[in-house]
């Protein structure tokens, strides 16, 4: 638990303590990358907290300490941070995404449309345009830089366990069209071969466990749990243990009842091809309609009225 603070903070303490973390890892001669990894997280993570955007944990104040040979300097002006009132719009999902970029594990069950983690660039492109960003290209382009950054260390050679339920309707939704799909599955065939993922498909059919919303299981380096789930506009984060023990049971629940990883990957390339036909006759269709067109056109010009030319007269 964070210590209470001693004294009354300042409107700009987050930003001070952020500052105060930059000098002493500029001096200690580290980039943010090179901490981040000593510290078994993305460079993002280092970046929001001297930016004062970011609550760090008591743990993460004490290792910065350490690593950067400050003594108690750093926890000392930790807790004299108001970091409620400092950070004046917290991110319910940054603080999920901060756990994500440490967590050495992660299991999810997935419904609807495809785990972020998961989608190809195609496909988040086609999402985020459905949806809010709908005529703003330049926010798609952002989201879509966002979320791939976040897949970086779980695609790694030696990236941490991730390990994915999908219901059948993840994979049969529809986002894009069908050539967004079909780039959507390969993508999926593809990851799937990477040692540290697994991929299981929870069919429609013979299924006892049912869980309504996605959910997601982190697991933390020191052996820490959370479980996070969304509503509509909303993202819930816990590390309640009650709470994490209730997911993970439902969850291993599911998994007994899902396909395994080989037919799993056997029905998603059956779908893949499925999105391949449909692909083929959409090119087709268009194809026959633009031929059509033509053909129009020339039979507009054919059919339309003659002009008599003008004779000259004659001398």
């Amino acid at each position: 638990m964070t210590p209470k603070a001693k004294r009354a903070p300042t409107a700009s303490s987050a930003v001070l303590f952020g500052e105060e973390l930059r000098h002493a890892r500029k001096a200690a001669g580290f980039t943010q990358e090179e901490l981040g990894k000593l510290l078994h997280c993305d460079r993002t993570v280092i970046t929001r907290t001297e930016g004062g955007r970011r609550k760090p944990s008591v743990e993460e104040v004490e290792e910065y300490g350490r690593l950067l040979n400050t003594g108690d300097l750093l926890m000392r002006l930790y807790t004299r941070v108001d970091w409620d009132g400092s950070i004046a719009h917290p991110d319910w999902f940054q603080e999920y995404v901060d756990l994500e970029a440490i967590a050495i594990a992660q299991r999810v069950y997935q419904n609807s449309v495809m785990y972020g983690l998961l989608q190809c660039w195609q496909y988040m492109r086609a999402l985020f345009a459905s949806g809010d960003s709908a005529g703003k290209p330049e926010r798609i382009e952002e989201l879509t830089r966002a979320r791939l950054s976040r897949q970086t260390r779980w695609f790694d050679g030696d990236g941490p366990l991730l390990i994915v339920i999908l219901d059948e309707s993840a994979i049969r939704t529809v986002i894009g069209g069908p050539t967004v799909m079909r780039c959507q599955m390969e993508h999926l065939l593809r990851v799937a071969q990477l040692p540290n993922v697994v991929i299981h498909v929870a069919p429609f059919a013979k299924r006892r466990t049912l869980i309504d919303a996605g959910m997601v299981l982190l697991e933390l380096p020191d052996e820490e749990r959370w479980t996070y789930s969304e509503s509509l506009d909303l993202g819930h984060l816990s590390s309640d243990p009650a709470t994490v023990a209730k997911r993970q049971r439902r969850y291993d629940r599911l998994r007994s009842e899902c396909l395994s990883e080989s037919d799993s990957l056997r029905l998603i390339a059956e779908t893949l091809e499925g999105f391949r036909d449909e692909e083929q006759q959409a090119r087709r269709s268009r194809l026959a309609e633009e031929q059509l067109q033509r053909h129009q056109r020339r039979g507009l010009r054919r059919s339309g009225p003659r002009i008599p030319s003008r004779r000259r007269p004659s001398a």
